[in-house]
């Protein structure tokens, strides 16, 4: 979060990040989230490259975008493979329609989204092709992710188009998107991105030039945190509430979506994007925003339980917790509530602590919850589970 008196440098650079930010030179796959306060134009801007009528302060910067592309013109012909993730459909569609805020209502929020999808689009092709580049776009909702034959299909699109040296623009399809299947902000959908694809690197260009452990516009004493190993309370801490009218994202969903990138390995970098070259400057390990180093990693199914909504939730008791921990199978003996409903198969939560892919629908625990195991066959019948998660299927949120 930048000060009204600009950024303040940060202290000299530990060993170890000099070291994570050599590393980001060898990030082949890199993922860019592109900001809705990034890519709007500034009030005082002049008329835009593109052709057509120009539309009032705020909307789409068709220089910056010219700028960008230059930039990702030449890392592709390095040999970079690039995605891109863009907010800015639901601002500009309001903008467009003359409203002075961000729609609330979900009618009108997608109505937005269906005028500003497109002319998000047309000013990236126009930018793009005339540095040679494609531009492919890619709607998506939660549901992409959740469902793992959407998932795998869309996988298998992105891994033919960056074959092909285009890039996928990525954006959440808020025309279609309802609370159940939206990802809320694009932030997140970035990481998710990073994550199902197995990038490297995720930017985050924002108007933001890195965390800080307080809040700069409010507090002059403000510490800038290049370099971040692990995602601890006294960073998650430092994260503060939304953003700017126009945006949905703040520093704090900032930090989940570092947290997401991090299990898939992946370093994270949230820096300015009005800063000269940035992109290219962080993959030269030049010292430019905030580095989140990656995690140890997840293995990809285990991301996917973390990740994925869960369909409803188990109560159990302290000693079945426990045990889970120690790597144990949850049983019914240990619940002792069930809320919602959900069937075989599904992911769960438990005890907001952890996820599992349930072995017994939410009619079937009901029933079986707080029985011994002998007990089971006579309530679920012959052939049914006689655990409620192994340990294969249970992933904890912590960490």
């Amino acid at each position: 979060m930048a000060g009204t008196e600009g950024p303040r440098k940060p202290g000299a650079a530990s060993a170890a990040e000099r070291a994570a930010r050599r590393a980001l030179a060898e990030s082949k796959r890199v993922v860019i989230k592109i900001g809705t306060n990034t890519i709007a134009r500034p009030k005082d801007a002049p008329g835009r490259l593109s052709g057509g009528p120009d539309r009032e302060a705020g909307g789409i910067d068709a220089e910056f975008l010219h700028r960008v592309a230059a930039e990702l013109a030449d890392l592709s012909r390095a040999g970079r493979e690039i995605i891109v993730v863009t907010s800015g459909a639901v601002g500009m569609g309001a903008r467009e329609l003359g409203l002075a805020k961000r729609p609330k209502d979900l009618r009108t929020k997608q109505a937005c989204a269906a005028i500003g999808q497109s002319l998000l689009m047309d000013e990236y092709r126009r930018a793009f092709g005339v540095y040679g580049l494609t531009a492919a776009q890619v709607l998506v909702t939660r549901y992409t992710w959740d469902d793992r034959e959407a998932y795998l299909n869309l996988r298998s699109t992105v891994e033919v188009l960056l074959e092909r040296r285009v890039i996928p623009v990525f954006n959440e399809n808020d025309a279609v998107s309802t609370a159940e299947i939206a990802f809320g902000d694009n932030d997140q959908l970035s990481a998710y991105v990073a994550s199902k694809i197995d990038a490297e690197l995720l930017v985050i260009l924002s108007d933001v030039d890195m965390l800080y452990d307080a809040n700069p516009r409010e507090d002059p004493g403000a510490r800038p945190i290049p370099y971040v190993r692990e995602l601890g309370p006294e960073i998650l801490g430092a994260a503060g509430g939304k953003g700017t009218e126009f945006s949905t994202g703040g520093m704090r969903t900032k930090l989940l979506a570092v947290g997401i990138a991090r299990d898939a390995r992946c370093r994270v970098v949230i820096a300015h994007g009005r800063e000269s070259r940035a992109i290219s400057r962080i993959l030269a390990g030049e010292r430019v925003g905030t580095l989140f180093e990656a995690a140890s990693g997840l293995r990809n199914r285990d991301r996917w339980i973390k990740n994925k909504r869960p369909k409803g939730r188990i109560l159990v008791d302290p000693g079945a917790l426990a045990a889970m921990r120690g790597s144990n199978s949850l049983l019914p003996a240990g619940v002792v509530g069930v809320e919602g409903s959900f069937e075989r198969g599904d992911v769960v939560l438990v005890n907001d602590a952890a996820k599992v892919i349930s072995s017994l629908s939410s009619a079937e625990l009901l029933a079986a919850k707080g029985r011994r195991t002998e007990e089971l066959e006579s309530v679920l019948g012959e052939g049914a589970a006689r655990v409620v998660a192994r340990p294969g299927d249970t992933v904890f949120l912590e960490g």
